[in-house]
């Protein structure tokens, strides 16, 4: 299925890049080591990778529903010499790697909640996140769902600085057997605040889109997802269990 392989093949792309980073050197962020312009690079390269990522269809999965996973999602960094400055010379790869492992829950009147929970490997990265969603359309068996969606991620590990992520995004899906593909689009706004060096905070909003796939089979599921936030695009998959 054409479909199918446009989101496989960038995932497992992101895959590969998480066991290559687990080799490489530790590439502690620093961000002190960096001018005022290099540091707004930087926030931006690590609001588009760090931002939430949907990865699950607009739909609600109602008040029983749970979906548990483990995911990665590979970002092509638009700054990379900055963060090998920022990491004293250290190696960066050219798609940051970020697995997740993630929970969504389905509560009453079509409201789901998610969390996250990433390290970056080989670097002093951590990521929590958050998103709750409400499908205003719960579509049908003719209709597809509307949902609107506000997420948080927050990085911690990095001394010398402090990331904040906020989102609004719509999205819309539409079931088709075990396939539901669902797109959307909103804004993030970052706000990164660096912790000496004369470095000043950074706070602005980058544009958001995004696209993917689910598939479900019984209990397991798999979702492939495009996104672009900002100048960045990253692609990513999630194995997990649906019920």
């Amino acid at each position: 299925m054409r479909t199918h392989a446009l989101f496989v093949r960038p995932a497992l792309l992101a895959s590969t890049m998480v066991l290559s980073a687990a080799t490489a050197h530790a590439a502690d962020i620093n961000p002190v080591l960096l001018t005022q312009a290099e540091f707004k690079l930087l926030s931006e390269d690590l609001g588009s990778a760090l931002s939430f990522k949907p990865l699950i269809p607009a739909e609600s999965m109602g008040i029983t529903g749970f979906d548990i996973g483990i995911a990665v999602t590979g970002t092509r960094l638009q700054n990379r010499p900055v963060w090998e400055k920022a990491a004293a010379g250290s190696s960066i790869p050219s798609t940051l790697p970020v697995p997740t492992l993630r929970v969504h829950k389905g509560l009453p009147f079509n409201i789901d909640i998610g969390a996250s929970y990433s390290q970056v490997p080989s670097t002093n990265i951590k990521v929590t996140g958050a998103e709750l969603r409400w499908a205003f359309v719960p579509g049908g068996v003719a209709t597809p769902a509307v949902a609107l969606r506000a997420s948080v991620s927050s990085l911690s590990g990095v001394d010398r600085l402090k990331l904040r992520t906020t989102g609004v995004d719509l999205s819309i899906s539409k079931g088709f057997a075990f396939l539901t593909p669902y797109v959307g689009a909103g804004t993030v706004k970052v706000k990164s605040t660096p912790d000496g060096g004369g470095l000043a905070s950074e706070s602005f909003s980058q544009s958001k889109v995004f696209g993917g796939v689910n598939l479900n089979f019984g209990l397991t599921n798999l979702a492939f997802e495009a996104d672009k936030t900002g100048e960045a695009t990253s692609y990513g998959m999630k194995f997990g269990f649906r019920f």
